[in-house]
């Protein structure tokens, strides 16, 4: 098994570089997940990607200020009001809002800040190592729940659209 699922990732080659072991090893240890910036619209990548961790068998805690309910699941605004314990903080924001969402996980006492495709900020990265999480950077939580676990068929992988940045045109 390789190390590293690519090889453009502006990550590779930092001190925030994650290997395929440790992503397995997330993955198989933890099951709770809250993600910031849930989308209730069924066409947004983090929405594919929730029901995907979802019928993979992970409990997915919705976070965005702007909804109520997503996936039958509560909405909370902020991950201090996620009402159960959460272990991975699964990011869909741009990287300017992730230095506040480690604040606020390292608070709710989570086990890993994980930054989807395309969300990149190190000195946030930094701050969340320091305070004792794992970090993973510029990787999809779906993508490599696939590739360890038999789901690289599923519809939507080679999509170019699980990223954390909105479509242009």
């Amino acid at each position: 098994m390789s190390g590293e699922v690519g090889s453009t990732s502006p990550v590779l080659g930092t001190r925030f570089a994650t290997t395929a072991r440790q992503h397995l090893r997330i993955l198989k240890q933890y099951k709770r997940i809250a993600m910031v910036g849930l989308s209730a619209n069924p066409f947004r990548p983090s929405h594919f990607v929730a029901l995907y961790m979802r019928a993979a068998g992970y409990q997915i805690f919705p976070v965005n200020p702007r909804e109520r309910e997503i996936l039958g699941r509560p909405c909370s605004a902020t991950l201090a009001q996620v009402p159960q314990p959460v272990e991975i903080v699964n990011i869909f924001r741009e990287p300017s809002a992730v230095p506040a969402i480690v604040e606020e996980a390292i608070a709710a006492g989570a086990k890993v800040v994980w930054m989807q495709l395309g969300v990149i900020h190190e000195q946030a990265a930094a701050r969340a190592l320091n305070a004792g999480l794992e970090v993973v950077m510029d990787r999809c939580v779906k993508i490599e729940h696939a590739r360890f676990f038999g789901g690289l068929s599923t519809l939507g992988l080679n999509a170019g659209v699980l990223s954390a940045r909105k479509q242009r045109g």
